[in-house]
């Protein structure tokens, strides 16, 4: 049996689009003799929808493009994730499998997960029915991404056991394949622990896998793909590519070994790439710009939106102050003749000394503090802000997590912007990347690398003016915000226990500066956003 593992790139409620893309899809599989394709979970209307799921016509909508596409279905059938509802009106996460215009057969997930991103119990009602399909002789399972989660723990599911296994359950009614339909999201080896699972389950009871997952960027989640295809001995027989669109085929019994040779960051920078080139296209905008500092985080932006979107569509800005030094500005311009993108130069000493001047008769009493600082800031966020209005571009904010976390950043300046692309980032895997890209020749100034990270904001500052090192500053955070644990537990670690408490009385101190930040591309754990929900007043102490 031929499977043809289709990686598909939705754009979330475009029914009509997807519908179109699957049908295409399907056509192309046939010419291939594929007896069989698969889509991801809710291709139809793409993942995650959230609340679109509460509008009525949109579900109807997806229903009626499942029997168009149902209509299109001759010899080779078809495996796909859609939105399904009962006579009481429960909306399910279902697997369909088609055959011959028909649908054979519904399976409803059963285990939805509501954690992190993850908030499918809001939306959808579990299922409970575990029948095979009978298929060119083959009895085949359907699940549905959560439901092969719980066959071992795992830190991407938080060690979350449910009472139901849909697995061991299949595996009782003796069935020789399991499908599954994901829209599974990248985080950092995660693509090789849903390896590893799939291949323990094949293992364990004897039976083939096929992992198809939803590939491109939804908003902060990038999905990567790699679907794959795994024999009853539980080796990898075939895989499609990570973060691209297209079709793999799996031939059922194979044991054409594949074997992988990872890096993880190659994996980070390509999830990046992806995100920002959907975030931009499936918004509606083909050009973007950032201000260029001098600094590693606005370079390593600017790396990665020349290769989203294409260098002569993207513009960098220096915008150099009294305390920025000739460096920052020599570097910025190397960065960008390195890229070949758009460079322009915005000197806003005049407009600050500007509003110190108007300022001044208000101010007259108080000290110069981080006040005029973050003038600079929002001076240069303004100066942004009507590029990106007047020329239609995508403003893209270069913070990382770091900053983040500590609340380094400033609203209405620096946080400007349509798009975090490396808000998930700490510092440290900031420099890793760099390092990486630079691998075979320069492309970020070597000076950029090298010299102490600076917001140039006052004469002679460095970050580690008011920070701990950025190697122990982001061990607490990662302690703190990834594996949940509590101060005393970082304490026991090692970590000096002034610092630790610094720490996470920042980091709980600037929620409301997250709420504020624009959408960041989710590449750890846990990042801030939707996944990590927590409220701006509030006094616990961790």
């Amino acid at each position: 049996m031929k499977i043809a593992l289709a990686q598909f790139n939705p754009i979330v409620g475009d029914i009509s689009g997807n519908k179109n893309k699957i049908i295409n899809l399907i056509e192309e599989s046939g010419k291939q003799n594929a007896d069989i394709i698969v889509f991801p979970e809710l291709a139809t209307i793409g993942y995650p929808p959230m609340d679109l799921l509460e509008n009525k016509a949109l579900i109807k909508q997806n229903i009626d493009s499942l029997i168009e596409i149902a209509s299109k279905v001759s010899d080779t059938a078809v495996v796909i994730g859609a939105a399904t509802t009962d006579e009481s009106g429960n909306i399910f996460n279902s697997a369909l499998f088609i055959s011959h215009g028909k649908i054979i057969r519904t399976y409803n997930k059963t285990l939805l997960p509501n954690y992190d991103v993850f908030d499918e119990e809001r939306y959808f009602t579990s299922g409970n029915s575990y029948l095979p399909v009978e298929f060119k002789g083959i009895k085949i399972g359907l699940t549905v991404c959560e439901d092969i989660w719980n066959c071992e723990d795992s830190e991407f599911t938080g060690g979350r056991k449910y009472d139901i296994d849909p697995v061991s359950i299949y595996a009782e009614k003796k069935i020789d394949l399991l499908i599954n339909i994901s829209a599974s999201p990248f985080v950092t080896g995660k693509i090789q622990s849903r390896r590893e699972m799939a291949s323990s389950i094949a293992k364990k009871y004897a039976i083939e896998i096929v992992y198809v997952n939803q590939v491109g960027g939804n908003d902060s989640l990038v999905f990567d793909g790699s679907s794959f295809g795994v024999n009853k001995k539980g080796q990898i027989t075939s895989t499609g590519k990570y973060f691209e669109e297209g079709i793999t085929y799996h031939l059922f019994g194979s044991e054409n070994q594949i074997h992988f040779n990872d890096n993880l960051l190659e994996e980070i920078e390509s999830a990046l790439i992806c995100g920002l080139r959907d975030y931009a296209h499936k918004s509606g905008f083909n050009k973007a710009l950032l201000g260029l500092s001098g600094g590693i985080d606005s370079a390593l932006t600017a790396v990665i939106a020349a290769k989203a979107l294409g260098k002569e569509n993207v513009t960098g800005i220096t915008m150099p102050s009294v305390f920025s030094s000739q460096g920052s500005v020599d570097d910025s311009k190397k960065l960008a003749d390195n890229l070949g993108i758009n460079f322009e130069i915005i000197p806003i000493k005049r407009l600050h000394e500007s509003y110190i001047e108007d300022l001044a008769h208000v101010f007259k009493n108080a000290k110069p503090d981080v006040t005029e600082e973050n003038l600079q800031a929002r001076i240069r966020g303004n100066l942004l802000m009507a590029y990106s209005n007047k020329f239609s571009a995508l403003l893209l904010s270069t913070g990382n997590k770091s900053e983040l976390s500590m609340g380094y950043c400033t609203l209405y300046g620096d946080m400007n912007g349509g798009l975090a692309v490396i808000s998930d980032l700490p510092k440290t895997t900031v420099y890793e990347l760099s390092k990486f890209i630079n691998r075979n020749g320069e492309i970020i100034p070597s000076d950029t690398i090298t010299k102490p990270p600076s917001a140039e904001l006052r004469e002679n500052q460095t970050d580690q003016d008011t920070l701990p090192p950025y190697d122990i500053l982001d061990s607490i955070i990662e302690c703190y915000i990834e594996k949940k644990m509590s101060s005393a537990e970082i304490i026991q670690k090692g970590f000096d226990k002034a610092t630790v408490e610094f720490v996470l009385k920042a980091i709980d101190r600037n929620e409301y500066k997250r709420r504020q930040a624009a959408p960041g591309l989710k590449v750890t754990g846990k990042a801030f956003g939707i996944g990590r929900r927590y409220p701006i007043v509030q006094r616990y102490i961790p």
